[in-house]
């Protein structure tokens, strides 16, 4: 096991599984793989005619999750099931998973434990690295701007906006005109360094001052609420009926469309929703795992009535 996998803690586990409700010799889909701690329990679920499908853009992501369940295999041997590992991003589910042949999906969105602890990947500003913030770091994707180029090449006014939508930072403009002041800006620490001296916290105990000016660069660099509603929106074409459907999220934007989403389904006859309120972590896994705290689940099943097309 990596130094990576032995502090992965893989959010809201049991509540995953326990709204996945993995059925042995199923077809179960991980939209995020990460490290793949919630794909290896649902892989332990499957029985030997079952398949699981795991999806992530994240080249370095994608190798340890493989050497992970490839483990997991070997120990289960001949009861182990069938692994299909793609490297894209969830958005293009529909090209790899056949309409209604899914019986459960999960998707933990925002950044895994490998692209957060990762100075080089530069989603952090805990120790100094590049401005990258790149889930998809091969170049000839296509996989969009690295956020230096969104700091250092986007005018004030649409720099202050991105940062107020999806940081969902008051302070936007204040921000924005002391980032291009500072330009250029080339690492995480002087970025936050930058954002904190012109919107310092406004009292003991908030949250660091660039948090949310990072949230959403991230953002916005992997275009991460586009990517949710187009998973969200092929979901029920993909599930048969009576398949599920457990998302969480980490924080308010990735949530909202995710709770939208659902109750618009549920007025359409597709969904049944499982969670009336989002799911959150115990006190005690909060305080094994910090970054839980913000998680919230959400479940839903697709009517038995309802067919794909």
């Amino acid at each position: 096991m990596t130094q990576q996998q032995a502090r992965h803690v893989p959010v809201l586990l049991n509540e995953a599984m326990d709204f996945l409700s993995v059925r042995p010799n199923g077809t179960y889909v991980d939209c995020t793989l990460g490290l793949a701690g919630h794909a290896e329990s649902i892989l332990r679920q499957l029985g030997p005619a079952g398949r699981l499908i795991g999806f992530d853009r994240d080249p370095e992501a994608l190798d340890l999750a493989r050497a992970r369940l490839d483990r997991a295999r070997e120990e289960l041997g001949s009861q182990a099931p069938q692994v299909d590992l793609i490297g894209e991003a969830f958005s293009r589910i529909r090209e790899f998973v056949e309409p209604a042949t899914v019986d459960g999906l999960l998707a933990d969105f925002g950044v895994s434990s490998l692209q957060f602890d990762e100075a080089r990947r530069g989603f952090s500003f805990q120790a100094d690295g590049p401005l990258d913030m790149r889930m998809d770091t091969r170049t000839h994707t296509g996989s969009g701007p690295t956020a230096y180029q969104v700091v250092n090449e986007t005018r004030e006014r649409e720099l202050a906006n991105l940062i107020y939508e999806y940081g969902d930072e008051r302070r936007s403009r204040t921000v924005a005109r002391a980032i291009v002041r500072g330009r250029p800006v080339t690492s995480t620490v002087q970025l936050a360094r930058i954002v904190a001296s012109a919107a310092p916290p406004m009292k003991f105990g908030q949250i660091h001052p660039a948090t949310r000016t990072f949230q959403a660069l991230r953002i916005f660099v992997n275009r991460e609420l586009d990517e949710i509603r187009d998973l969200l929106e092929a979901a029920p074409k993909l599930l048969k009926p009576s398949a599920r459907i457990v998302v969480i999220s980490f924080h308010s934007l990735e949530d909202r469309i995710a709770k939208d989403s659902f109750r618009e389904g549920a007025r359409q006859g597709i969904w049944n929703i499982l969670t009336k309120k989002p799911v959150t972590a115990g006190e005690e896994e909060m305080e094994r795992n910090p970054r839980s705290r913000s998680a919230k689940l959400r479940a839903a099943e697709k009517q038995p009535s309802v067919l794909s097309h």
